[in-house]
Order: C-alpha cells, then sequence, then structure tokens
C-alpha cells in the first residue's frame, strides 16, 4: 500500500501550476525520476523530456519530477498502477521485494563489462521481452531501458583481483551485490549513501560500492580512497523509462513508435555523455599523481563473475519470473562467450 497518499495531494499544487504555464498538448503527462534535482543524470532525463515534446511536435507534454516528489522512491511502481503518477524513470531494483526478477534483471553482479552490452541484450537478448512481461504484471508498459554505466569501486586499499576482496570491510547496498560480495570474501555492510564519505574517512570501511567515476571523483571520494577500480567490474543499474499501460494503450501508433525511438536515442545519448565524463574525470586524477588507478584483468574479472553466477542461480530460485530471467540471461552471455 502506497504510505505517500498525502504527499501525493501536497504535490498537486505544483503539478498544476507546472501545467497551467505549458502550451497545451493532446497528451500530458507527469513522471518521477528516481534522481535528485542537479543530479547529472536528472538533468539529463529532462532534456529527453523535452526533447519528446519537440519530436511529437508539442502533442505530448511530459513533466519530469526528481525523486520522492510524490510518493517514495520504491513506490512509483504502485503510484502508476494506482494514476497518482503516469510514469517513471527509475532503478527497477527498487521492486526486488515483489518479484526477486526484478532484482536480477536489474543488476546481475558481474556479467557486464561494458554498458553497451546490456543495451544490447535489453534491446536485441530478451531482456526488452522479460521486462515489459514483469512490468505487465504490475499495470506497467515498458518503453525503453538507460543506464549511467559501470560504477566505479572506491578503495583505501589496492584491489587487483578477487583475491584482495578478502575480509575487505566494504560499503555495498543490501540485496545480490552484498551476496556476491560476500560469496567473494569481502565483509560488505549496508550504509546510505550519505554516510560513505565520513565512513571512508574514519576508515569503519575501506572500500565501497557508490557510484560513476566522474561522480566519485567530484565527491572527493577518490581522494581518502586513492586505489579506485576502473572500468568497472560489478554494478551496471539498468533504469527503465515505464508508463501505464491504459495511457499507453490510448496513444496513437505514430507516438508510441516515436516514444520507444526516443528513448533508444536517449539511452545512447547519455550513455556517450557520462562516459566521457568519467574519461575527463580519470585524466584529472591520474595527472594530479595522487590517485592510482586499478583495472581488473579479464581473468579477474572472469574469476568474479564465476562466483556470481553461484548467487544469480539462488536468486532464480525464488520465483518462476527470475528463473526466466536467469534463463535468458545466461543464455545470451554464453552465445557472446561471457560465461566463462
Amino acid at each position: 500500500m502506497l504510505k505517500s497518499i498525502a504527499k501525493a495531494a501536497l504535490a498537486t499544487v505544483a503539478l498544476t501550476a507546472l501545467s497551467a504555464s505549458a502550451l497545451a498538448a493532446d497528451f500530458e503527462f507527469k513522471f518521477q525520476s528516481s534522481d535528485p534535482s542537479g543530479n547529472p543524470n536528472f538533468e539529463l532525463q529532462q532534456g529527453w523530456a523535452e526533447n519528446v515534446s519537440k519530436l511529437t511536435d508539442g502533442k505530448v507534454s511530459i513533466t519530469l519530477l526528481p525523486v520522492d516528489a510524490i510518493v517514495d522512491h520504491a513506490e512509483t511502481q504502485d503510484a502508476i498502477q494506482a494514476g497518482i503518477l503516469d510514469g517513471h524513470i527509475t532503478d527497477v531494483s527498487y521492486f526486488a521485494g515483489k518479484d526477486p526478477a526484478f532484482g536480477l534483471i536489474a543488476n546481475p553482479v558481474g556479467a557486464w563489462s561494458d554498458p553497451k552490452t546490456m543495451l544490447d541484450f535489453m534491446r536485441n537478448g530478451g531482456g526488452g521481452e522479460l521486462m515489459n512481461a514483469l512490468d505487465g504484471e504490475y499495470g506497467l508498459h515498458f518503453i525503453g531501458v538507460t543506464t549511467p554505466g559501470l560504477e566505479s569501486l572506491v578503495s583505501k586499499v589496492p584491489l587487483d583481483g578477487v583475491a584482495d576482496l578478502k575480509g575487505l570491510k566494504m560499503r555495498a547496498p543490501e540485496g545480490l551485490v552484498q551476496n556476491v560480495f560476500a560469496a567473494a570474501g569481502a565483509a560488505p555492510v549496508n550504509l546510505p549513501g550519505s554516510e560513505v564519505y565520513t565512513s571512508l574517512d574514519k576508515g569503519v570501511i575501506d572500500a565501497a560500492d557508490y557510484t560513476v567515476f566522474s561522480t566519485n571523483q567530484a565527491q572527493g571520494l577518490n581522494d581518502i580512497a586513492p586505489n579506485p577500480v576502473y572500468p568497472g567490474f560489478h554494478s551496471l543499474p539498468l533504469v527503465e523509462i515505464a508508463m501505464n499501460q491504459q495511457k499507453w494503450d490510448s496513444l496513437p501508433a505514430d507516438i508510441q513508435e516515436t516514444l520507444t525511438q526516443s528513448v533508444k536515442d536517449f539511452a545512447d545519448h547519455e550513455l556517450d555523455v557520462l562516459q566521457k565524463r568519467d574519461e575527463e574525470a580519470v585524466e584529472k586524477a591520474k595527472a594530479g599523481g595522487q590517485i592510482t588507478i586499478h583495472d581488473w584483468s579479464q581473468d579477474e574479472r572472469a574469476k568474479f563473475r564465476k562466483i556470481a553466477q553461484g548467487e544469480w542461480e539462488k536468486v532464480a530460485k525464488q520465483s518462476p519470473n527470475a528463473q526466466k530471467v536467469y534463463d535468458t540471461l545466461t543464455a545470451y552471455l554464453k552465445d557472446h562467450d561471457l560465461m566463462k
């Protein structure tokens, strides 16, 4: 049950003001993001929403709101089904409590070493069909997938392979990420993102699964934990753009096609922009001479993936949908020689 109906009512005034100031559109939708206002991801998402209006000649207007603007970040799926929201741009791992399949497809830890491979799986390897079937059980239509890219591991100590994870005190979010690192020998703890910097600084933890390199660098994490692992090997979040199925069905076919293509184009654009920022941040960090970047070999990545596979199998047994995700995912990885 939603915990934020009152919050939704309070947000109505702001939404009304936004709608009144906008040009009349045939279809007006309100979406909520899982990113906060001012975050690079949210700013890029706003660009997508504005582009949709241009691509549809003003027929579709999407008001994009930041995380928790109307409902809590984990409640957007329920809010869309209830008609409080029309759609969302969100990390689908937030819904793993409803079905473990969401957690497995959202972040099969260790599976991806290249974001473009994940996008190909979702577009051409059966992932998109899985997501649409999962979303369909909750009254949503899956429009497409996006991702900010591979996350960089923050570390105070050198990490060059799986053996270095043994006994490592590290922050990792609860669920599959934490389970995989524990299976690899680390000692993961669940800490909110707001406590990562101080916990590293005070020695409570020695490493952290946090976010992409450029954001880590901008927030000063690499300064106090100068042994980052880049490119990432562990976490690549699946962020979906989805909306209410009935409202999707009410759209003309040409607008549906435009929306679908707009998400594909946006995902490619977002990835290019954020990867460039990461590359620039890496070069700046190297030039500073205070940070040592660790790039895991393919053999070490394969060792970690092998450990992760055991955890995927455990998740697969937790629901029929999770088993479908596991079967489709592993088939794709085998076909692309990524299950070594």
